[in-house]
């Protein structure tokens, strides 16, 4: 099975990439580029691929890699949900990635997309590195891109046959146990402060967040620049939100992407058992049933 290097650090900024990129061995770059548009009304979800911006410019030496079609269980009516680890398996072996492969993934948005593939690779024992700041970031520096098609030589390897998940996901069972107290554990919502309190429009069919759960935006955790905050910051948001929390630290947002950030962030700040809620609100809303806290101002 793949093996955990927990030790190593989950960032990488541009200055070390481009070395990286004019050394001898060369990381696998992957851009992971997806577009959300902001919800016009409650369950306005509209993704699109992010390839057209690729092909408008990237890392020189990225591929792009399609969420949408690819390292998803498409079969699922949920969006973006963790695939089948055998397919992850064969996906990873046609890139040419194995356990010990050097991976950077970044995005051309605010650093989500790249950490829920850095949690994706993660959760089965690969080491991967978010591009600090993604692409923004690498032209804010002066750096080069590439336009066009063009995607280097891939030498593909056979797909490892005993691959696994490891514990850092939950369902919704495990949510509901948590929020109504039969199980320990802490919910943290990532999304926004007016997603969290139902304030502001949902891409979902329902407003609010999860009973019990606390707040730490993922969004929160970046500078103005898009880069993520110094890792003291971090710890400080992080233990402002956490107080008097249990173990483990179950994150979810709408879909369980903005949460991957969020889980970054912990994971810079030193927090271990973290585990993503993939169905997220995308799930736990559309189930009437399952209850929903709004706070005064929100549910408008």
């Amino acid at each position: 099975m793949w093996k955990l290097r927990s030790a190593e650090w989950p960032l990488v900024q541009t200055e070390e990439l481009v070395s990286e990129l004019g050394g001898a061995v060369r990381p696998v770059v992957l851009d992971v580029t997806l577009q959300l548009a902001p919800a016009r009304f409650d369950g306005d979800y509209r993704p699109e691929s992010g390839a057209g911006l690729w092909r408008d410019a990237h890392v020189p030496g990225s591929r792009h890699i399609d969420l949408l079609t690819s390292f998803s269980d498409t079969a699922k009516e949920l969006h973006f949900s963790r695939p089948p680890v055998r397919q992850l398996a064969e996906e990873l072996a046609q890139l040419g990635i194995s356990w010990d492969s050097d991976v950077v993934v970044y995005d051309q948005g605010s650093m989500t997309w790249a950490s829920r593939f850095w949690w994706l690779l993660r959760s089965v024992g690969i080491h991967a590195r978010v591009l600090d700041g993604g692409l923004a970031r690498w032209r804010a520096s002066g750096l080069p891109v590439e336009s066009g098609d063009e995607v280097p030589a891939l030498l593909p390897v056979d797909a490892a046959s005993d691959v696994e998940y490891l514990p850092r996901w939950v369902d919704r069972d495990d949510v509901a146990a948590i929020s109504d107290g039969t199980a320990p554990g802490a919910l943290v919502c990532a999304l926004a402060p007016g997603q969290f309190s139902g304030a502001e429009k949902t891409r979902y069919s329902r407003r609010g967040h999860i009973p019990g759960s606390r707040n730490l935006s993922a969004k929160s955790l970046l500078d103005e620049t898009g880069r993520m905050r110094d890792v003291g910051e971090v710890r400080a948001l992080a233990a402002g939100a956490l107080a008097g929390a249990v173990d483990p630290v179950v994150v979810y947002c709408g879909g369980g992407i903005s949460a991957c950030l969020s889980a970054l962030g912990l994971v810079l700040a030193g927090y271990d058992d973290i585990k993503i809620y993939d169905g997220s609100l995308e799930e736990w809303t559309a189930d009437p049933a399952l209850p929903l806290v709004t706070l005064p101002g929100g549910d408008q």
